[in-house]
């Protein structure tokens, strides 16, 4: 059964994820940036993934592709890699290759560039994917390219893509009204459960068939006020029955609260890092406010 999702990059501004998810949404794909610098990364890409993964978004980002040649393209491979760090995805890393310079390059010469991107990211435990619109996936990349990697194809306004390969998603509106995105918004279909895939292959961060939910935040030997504010909401969370697991007694984040972050992770399904940021603090407010 399909899914449904959105797709966004700085051109959409500051995004409601919550309220994306609370209008049925189950994935983001986001744009990371384009290029072969790292200064072409996207300004709204870190904010974007936080803030999609807190409100329980899956997530999938995007590399747009100005790449002439096989070398160009992987190295814009690894500045993707670069923008992306550490982070964890439950849906494919696409090579966005779309560009109106590229249209009069040779299909050899497209397929290069292909096997050249996504081979890169493949070597590295990531799941790629080629997106662009219909009539390029028809004429331009090579058959073989479009079975050895899944396909995200672009048609808009069609009972289906004009495309005859198989494909994993579907973008089929660049016109959509989401609650919590201003203007206009590209609208997606998943048909692969992408999330499940990723975690029995172990596959985009997910390490042990978990993924990471926060990657930077309050962690084993961080002393501050927000330190303490979290190991509050940590004792509440014993208080309620959330964690039988009782946080340090001091002011700095030790041992205890470690074990208990950790076994807050591990039940909710992520990888026990011993991370406290926002996705976790979201989170266990939710939960607690549940039991309100």
């Amino acid at each position: 059964m399909a899914v449904k999702g959105i797709d966004v990059s700085r051109w959409q501004g500051d995004v409601d994820f919550e309220k994306v998810r609370a209008a049925g949404y189950d994935f983001v794909i986001i744009n990371a940036g384009y290029g072969m610098y790292i200064s072409q990364k996207d300004k709204y890409f870190d904010a974007n993934y936080e803030k999609a993964r807190a409100a329980g978004l899956g997530v999938v980002a995007y590399w747009y592709s100005y790449a002439l040649s096989a070398a160009q393209a992987k190295e814009e491979a690894k500045v993707f890699l670069k923008a992306v760090g550490d982070r964890s995805f439950e849906y494919p890393l696409c090579f966005d290759i779309e560009d109106s310079s590229q249209s009069k390059l040779s299909s050899t010469l497209i397929g290069q560039m292909c096997d050249a991107f996504c081979s890169y990211l493949e070597d590295r435990g990531y799941y790629a994917a080629i997106y662009s619109y219909a009539n390029f996936l028809e004429n331009k990349v090579p058959a073989q390219c479009k079975r050895r990697y899944d396909v995200w194809v672009a048609a808009f306004d069609v009972a289906r893509p004009p495309y005859s390969g198989t494909y994993g998603m579907w973008q089929y509106s660049s016109h959509g009204s989401v609650s919590g995105v201003s203007g206009d918004v590209d609208l997606d279909y998943a048909y692969k459960d992408y999330p499940a895939i990723m975690r029995e292959k172990g596959l985009n961060g997910f390490k042990g068939g978990k993924s990471t939910l926060d990657s930077n935040g309050f962690k084993k030997g961080d002393r501050s006020e927000g330190v303490l504010a979290l190991k509050q909401l940590l004792i509440l969370a014993k208080q309620e029955g959330l964690t039988a697991q009782s946080v340090d007694n001091n002011d700095g984040f030790g041992s205890g609260t470690e074990k208990a972050v950790n076994a807050l992770l591990g039940d909710w399904g992520y990888a026990e890092n011993g991370i406290a940021g926002g996705g976790f603090i979201k989170r266990l407010g939710r939960e607690l406010g549940v039991r309100k």
